[in-house]
């Protein structure tokens, strides 16, 4: 990195109160799926548990709808595929709150999570994986969980999700690939129920349930991208995967049907990295989307693909707005380096220095 452009890099950086790691929880694959996520009551108070659970639906869903809904959600229950019914069930039990709500939960955390996503390759051929979650419920970065899945006694995948919440918006598959999700388009509350029918009874999936699948399932990049590309969800969303290999790294742009666009990297022609937030890249920057993209892009610019890693991707992520007031959580990975996946919590965002 330039020493003129280091500076003008790192006067970009925010000051953060002290980030902290989330909790990890082990979770046995091996178990029957409605005892395997008993361990997080070793992790959370049952009554805060259902206290901050009740409080994001709360916040999320007039009341007077959520007392309509609760019959017609209970109706679909018995259409939840496995293993997530059993877990659904498993997680309502140990947290004490009602199946209903543990559903309506879920697909809570299915719409407004506006996020950055970023991909990059450096000059030896190594790829890189970065991403904010930024969700705008504070209680949310003390339910901010890393989650082991294992099989025979090994990582088979691990993630970064939320406490209540069968599916991954950010994983890792060790020495294959990697995979996080944004959201694309505007779905409210009104429109969950079309996504609720979509996913149970269309047979659509969540898109957070896609990732778990792919990294559970996929062998390689290609097959990941394949599955992220293809298998039918209930909303669109952004899924950005990286592999181990040079060149591994993509952009999906979905609809509910199939991909609208796939942007993959280009490191031969110059385009080492991707940056993706909350809309299509292929228009022109304006809004709040687009500030964080074209911050995301100075920074990159600024370190130099000489000088990227996992270290300076976090820097990167951290410039404002790219990390801003509601980012809940900041992840960098590497499948190629599984070990050193590491997820952060932001106690209070990031906010831009006076």
């Amino acid at each position: 990195m330039h020493m003129r452009s280091a500076l003008v890099f790192f006067s970009l950086v925010v000051s953060c109160t002290t980030e902290f790691a989330p909790p990890l929880l082990n979770i046995s694959l091996d178990d029957p799926p409605g005892t395997r996520w008993a361990p997080i009551l070793k992790v959370f108070d049952v009554h805060f548990l259902k206290a901050a659970m009740a409080e994001i639906i709360d916040s999320t869903v007039p009341k007077w709808v959520h007392k309509a809904v609760t019959p017609v959600v209970m109706a679909l229950e018995k259409y939840i595929p496995e293993p997530y019914g059993g877990e659904i069930r498993g997680m309502a039990s140990h947290s004490g709150a009602s199946v209903s709500d543990i559903i309506l939960l879920n697909f809570a955390y299915e719409i407004s999570a506006f996020c950055t996503s970023i991909v990059a390759q450096d000059t030896k051929g190594n790829v890189y994986h970065g991403r904010n979650l930024d969700y705008p419920k504070e209680i949310l970065r003390n339910l901010t969980v890393n989650v082991h899945f294992m099989k025979n006694g090994e990582v088979a995948y691990r993630g970064t999700s939320f406490a209540g919440y069968v599916g991954l918006w950010t994983g890792q598959s060790p020495k294959r690939f990697t995979i996080s999700g944004n959201q694309r388009g505007k779905d409210r509350w009104w429109n969950w129920w079309k996504n609720i029918v979509s996913a149970l009874l269309l047979k659509r999936s969540p898109v957070s349930w896609l990732i778990r699948e792919t990294l559970e399932g996929a062998v390689d990049f290609q097959e990941a991208v394949l599955r992220l590309s293809k298998n039918p969800i209930i909303t669109g969303v952004y899924y950005i995967i990286a592999g181990v290999r040079p060149g591994e790294g993509v952009v999906i742009t979905r609809d509910r049907n199939g991909p609208a666009d796939i942007w993959p990297l280009d490191p031969l022609n110059g385009e080492w990295y991707r940056v993706e937030t909350n809309f299509d890249h292929w228009h022109p920057s304006q809004g709040g989307g687009h500030r964080r993209r074209d911050e995301a892009v100075k920074a990159l610019n600024a370190t130099g693909q000489k000088e990227i890693n996992l270290a300076t991707l976090y820097q990167v992520l951290s410039v404002y707005p790219v990390c801003n007031g509601i980012t809940v959580y900041t992840t960098t990975m590497s499948a190629a380096i599984p070990g050193e996946y590491n997820t952060l919590v932001r106690p209070q965002g990031c906010h831009e220095n006076e």
